[in-house]
């Protein structure tokens, strides 16, 4: 009885391996989270034909839109059915960087919310050092700094 017991928690401990290891980790979107331009231009640089899959959104400009995920070839297209190489879809959120009361955009409370801000934040800061340099007469990169 003892040494079934110990077959069968050896089958189980194995069973519960499988399935954590199994389930196999998801390949990383290497265009995910950038704009739309960096992430398009980095397409073109690895000789991919860039197609907008969706849309959400139009607060900002297109080369301003988030991409949120995106999917390379091969797969086959919606029009006609024919397998597609070389190309990669986008799909985009054009909303604001942050939600306000009269922009849609993400929430201060979600990670990607936070980040907006932050970066917003940090423009707001780098605009005003370089306006009080101006006021100064100081021009940050002027010959002879």
């Amino acid at each position: 009885m003892k040494k079934l017991i110990v077959i069968g928690s050896g089958a189980a401990c194995a069973f519960a391996i499988s399935a954590v290891l199994g389930t196999g980790v998801a390949a990383a979107d290497d265009y995910a989270g950038q704009s739309y331009a960096d992430a398009s231009s980095a397409a073109s640089d690895e000789g991919l034909s860039v197609v907008v899959a969706s849309r959400v959104g139009d607060k900002v400009s297109e080369d301003e839109c988030l991409v949120v995920r995106s999917q390379e070839a091969p797969f086959t297209s919606a029009i006609d059915g024919a397998t597609v190489d070389d190309t990669v879809q986008f799909y985009l959120n054009c909303n604001a960087g942050v939600a306000s009361a009269s922009t849609p955009g993400n929430s201060l409370a979600s990670a990607a919310g936070r980040e907006a801000r932050a970066a917003e934040e940090e423009a707001e800061a780098q605009q005003n050092e370089e306006d009080q340099l101006a006021n100064a007469g100081e021009t940050p990169g002027a010959p002879g700094e």
